[in-house]
């Protein structure tokens, strides 16, 4: 094996996590905060099935002067709200979010990384 194909595997395992992070995330956290009455209208917008988790995640991983600019905006109604959020969920939650949320940027910036380099022929 060479090094271009350990740096493949290595991407094929974090996207393997990524996937699991987020079914877990989604199933320990976001369902509990759908089931709420008082939280799920608060999850943001949900152009496509999950993208709540992604809303969640990010309201939860975020640093709070951020997403109150996020909140303040004019398409507020797009995300989350941060505060109810963090009322209504436990500290494993919020750490649970953090890890998915890096690993979702990670692996989706490892991937356009790998796109390019493989357009410039860099990965040959």
């Amino acid at each position: 094996m060479n090094l271009i194909d350990i740096i493949e595997l290595l991407f094929l395992a974090s996207i393997l996590v990524t996937c699991i992070l987020f079914i877990l995330f989604g199933q320990v956290t976001v369902r509990k905060l759908r089931k709420n009455p008082g939280t799920k209208d608060h999850l943001g917008v949900q152009f496509a099935h999950g993208l709540d988790i992604i809303n969640v995640a990010k309201a939860l991983s975020l640093p709070k002067w951020f997403h109150k600019k996020l909140e303040n905006a004019p398409l507020h109604f797009l995300y989350a709200d941060s505060d109810l959020l963090y009322k209504h969920t436990t500290k494993f939650d919020r750490i649970l979010a953090r890890v998915f949320y890096l690993f979702l940027w990670v692996t989706g910036g490892g991937g356009i990384a790998l796109a390019l380099l493989d357009n410039f022929g860099i990965l040959e």
